[in-house]
């Protein structure tokens, strides 16, 4: 069972974890822009970052902290409005800084503390003015549904609007239950290893070992988290954090279905609000490819669909033009046979054979393509290859707030 109501219920949340939202002055318009994941006790973790090169400082930390202290946290603390990004090694000291302040204020071990970061690159992050917050976050700090969402709104950006998601599932008769809140509205192409800045932060109470954590987090993570994308920009702060705080009674182990399916819906209906939440964003695509050669094959193409800019353009204006979506197939680098090429928008077949169907109907088309939300079906007759992609229109309110972003 899921919930992606942001009013969650008491019982919906994962027990063992406390949150906390400050302000502590990085955006200037005064929001909160400090959250805090407070563990009882040390928690198994698993967490994913983005395959950039160019990488923010918490990063570096997290990964360091994550091996020392054998995947277990005890406090997770996010700042938002400044990436500390492209801020060399103050920018580095400054993490560490709150990664000390944290630990000393809730009783843990530095290389407990997991930071995160997300906001403008390249500004020096004032690592004191979170120091100082600190005190207040632990006296704020609750296990409630109010101070879940407090922490939801406190990590976003340009976002409009919190993003959470809830499921409980069965396992040796003992109920858990998995919550998870995120980030992001631009700079979104996630592309997290292996395999806006997108953060993603997932709780469970189950009893889980790091080791097993991880494996079903890099399952649920490429089906959602690594099949959405809004402009195709990687960003250098994209971070998936799966945390178990191990107080359910309940021990999962690799292959549990039932834990497994739990997980992948919060992932992907929190992947999918992103989406939804995208900026400037009137139109929310879901690219069904089928019949590729290899499941790869049917991702590459649905990537080089999702980052045409000539492709969202026309969804734009919902424009049925379908000849630029064979452009991007032929240029995605996959191999086709052109004649073998079908397109559907929703119920309605565009193309047959890579050529215009003799059933298209333009102006049904059109209107279809109205919707906020539609799907585009392409089957390339090529083999049992296929994928799930969800994407956005790309319209001049996306340009705007881009343009000023900085300034």
């Amino acid at each position: 069972m899921t919930n992606d109501n942001l009013l969650l219920s008491a019982d919906a949340l994962p027990g063992g974890f406390q949150f906390a939202a400050v302000t502590a002055g990085i955006k200037a318009s005064g929001k909160p822009d400090f959250a805090l994941v407070i563990a009882e006790a040390p928690a198994s973790a698993a967490a994913l970052y983005t395959a950039n090169r160019v990488q923010a400082a918490p990063l570096v930390v997290d990964r360091e902290h994550m091996a020392r202290s054998g995947g277990r946290v005890r406090v997770v603390a996010v700042n938002s409005g400044n990436a500390n990004c492209a801020t060399g090694e103050a920018g580095l000291r400054a993490a560490r800084e709150v990664c000390s302040a944290a630990a000393a204020t809730f009783g843990c071990e530095e290389h407990e503390v997991f930071p995160s970061s997300t906001g403008i690159i390249g500004v020096p992050l004032p690592a004191e003015i979170l120091v100082r917050a600190l005190p207040a976050a632990r006296e704020q700090a609750q296990a409630t549904a109010e101070q879940f969402s407090a922490f939801a709104r406190a990590i976003l950006t340009t976002d409009t609007k919190p993003k959470v998601a809830t499921a409980t599932c069965t396992i040796g008769g003992k109920t858990v239950r998995i919550a998870g809140a995120c980030k992001g509205a631009g700079m979104i192409g996630p592309q997290l290893v292996p395999h806006a800045t997108m953060l993603a932060y997932v709780f469970t109470d189950a009893v889980m070992e790091p080791a097993v954590l991880d494996g079903y987090l890099r399952g649920a993570v490429e089906q959602s988290f690594n099949s959405v994308s809004i402009d195709g920009d990687t960003s250098t702060n994209d971070t998936v954090l799966l945390l178990a705080s191990s107080t359910a009674d309940a021990r999962v182990e690799a292959g549990v279905e039932a834990f497994g399916a739990a997980l992948n819906a919060v992932c992907l209906s929190l992947a999918k609000q992103i989406v939804d939440d995208g900026e400037g964003v009137t139109h929310v695509v879901e690219l069904q490819i089928e019949g590729a050669a290899s499941d790869a094959d049917a991702r590459a193409i649905a990537k080089t669909i999702a980052h045409s800019p000539l492709v969202k353009t026309a969804w734009a204006g919902n424009d049925p033009n379908w000849g630029r979506l064979m452009a991007a197939i032929g240029y995605s680098g996959v191999a086709i046979v052109p004649e073998k090429v079908g397109i559907w928008f929703g119920e309605h077949e565009i193309c047959r054979y890579g050529g215009r169907s003799p059933l298209y109907d333009e102006a049904a088309a059109h209107a279809y393509l109205k919707q906020r939300e539609f799907s585009i079906r392409i089957v390339l007759g090529m083999g049992d290859g296929k994928c799930r992609f969800w994407t956005t229109d790309l319209t001049s309110e996306y340009v705007h707030i881009n343009a000023d972003y900085s300034t």
